[in-house]
């Protein structure tokens, strides 16, 4: 059985960051993201291969996997000559599929299980499956409709209050019939959501839904972004480092080749990767994430931040609820706080200010 995940989005929402690193491999702590949908598409074994979509900068993301050999899937890479949609690039990386296929967003991490969303479609026969998710604040997304036997009725964006009928979405994760991809058209964008599926209700064809409550959420905005690695760190979502910790928000996570001098404070949870340097008197606080090559000097303090690789904070700056690109330079007695996001080989002056527009606390995750 084949896997498609769709990764060739140009991850507008989180630029500056995703300028030049493609979303498929942000760094949640000290791995790219698609390490984790890799992780949950191994837990199925009769997935063989995964053929990764791609358009936007696939030569960086090629390097990085390989044949996959690494991560325990054979890999196949399929780049769309110009971006094709959803259903488009389904049909491009699916042309010569002739089996059930499953379907992944590129953005999306969550815990279902992908085994009996597997099993339901095969019981029910149908042509296509539709995980779906239920969120607290359906207004802000596309509703999915169903019957009392799962069967998909009707698909409704972002609802105004009095049209709200459910709470379930669409979680981004299908399982697809080949011999459907005929009607959608060659080479030319098209739409899964507003285009494919609805073709299955017009048709009454069977369509079913997967409901899942466990963790999902969808990485592809910085308030999202930031709030998976608090996830992870409150154990919400279990994944490394901090997985098998009894109690991970506690955890103080430094890598062996790190180094923390005497006099620096590090408050939990917090992640410190490999060859960081900490000096005497520096801060990190909790829900840091600090990545590899840093440097935070003497006194300087790091607060509810993500800081990518090679960046340098310097003496008795302040990072406080932002995201740092790689190669980045804060300068002395710099103040950086309120969700400011800097793209990569940003320099901030000595005593700069820099301070958000508008900073909300990330947002809970749709569910513990």
């Amino acid at each position: 059985m084949k896997a498609i995940l769709l990764a060739g989005g140009k991850g507008t929402r989180l630029r500056p960051l995703t300028i030049h690193t493609p979303k498929p491999i942000v760094p949640i702590f000290d791995r790219p993201f698609l390490h984790y949908q890799l992780d949950l598409l191994k837990r199925v074994p009769e997935i063989d291969e995964v053929i990764l979509s791609l358009n936007y900068q696939p030569r960086r993301i090629e390097e990085l996997f390989g044949d996959g050999g690494d991560s325990g899937l054979s890999i196949k890479y399929v780049v769309e000559p110009a971006p094709l949609g959803t259903a488009g690039a389904v049909r491009y990386a699916g042309e010569s599929l002739r089996e059930s296929v499953v379907v992944f967003n590129g953005d999306v991490l969550t815990e279902v299980d992908l085994a009996a969303v597997i099993a339901l479609h095969r019981e029910r026969k149908a042509k296509a499956t539709i995980v779906l998710t239920p969120v607290e604040n359906p207004s802000a997304y596309g509703l999915v409709e169903t019957d009392a036997a799962g069967n998909i009725q009707r698909f409704l964006e972002k609802p105004k209050p009095d049209e709200i009928t459910c709470e379930t979405i669409n979680a981004g994760i299908y399982v697809l019939e080949p011999e459907t991809f005929e009607r959608i058209p060659k080479d030319m964008p098209w739409s899964i959501e507003r285009s494919f599926f609805p073709s299955l209700i017009e048709r009454d064809e069977t369509f079913v839904a997967y409901v899942d409550r466990g963790y999902w959420i969808d990485i592809g905005t910085p308030e999202k972004y930031m709030q998976v690695h608090h996830d992870v760190m409150d154990g919400r979502f279990r994944a490394p480092p901090f997985a098998d910790a009894a109690s991970p928000a506690s955890i103080t996570w430094v890598a062996p080749g790190a180094r923390v001098e005497d006099g620096a404070i590090l408050e939990g949870p917090c992640f410190i990767d490999d060859a960081t340097v900490v000096k005497a008197g520096a801060r990190v606080g909790p829900y840091s994430v600090i990545g590899r090559h840093c440097h935070i000097e003497e006194h300087a303090a790091v607060e509810g931040s993500i800081v990518w690789a090679n960046t340098r904070i310097s003496q008795e700056a302040v990072v406080r609820a932002s995201i740092l690109g790689r190669h980045c330079h804060i300068g002395r007695n710099a103040t950086i706080q309120n969700g400011v996001v800097l793209g990569d080989k940003s320099v901030i002056t000595d005593h700069s200010r820099c301070n958000g527009m508008s900073h909300q606390p990330p947002a809970t995750s749709h569910r513990p």
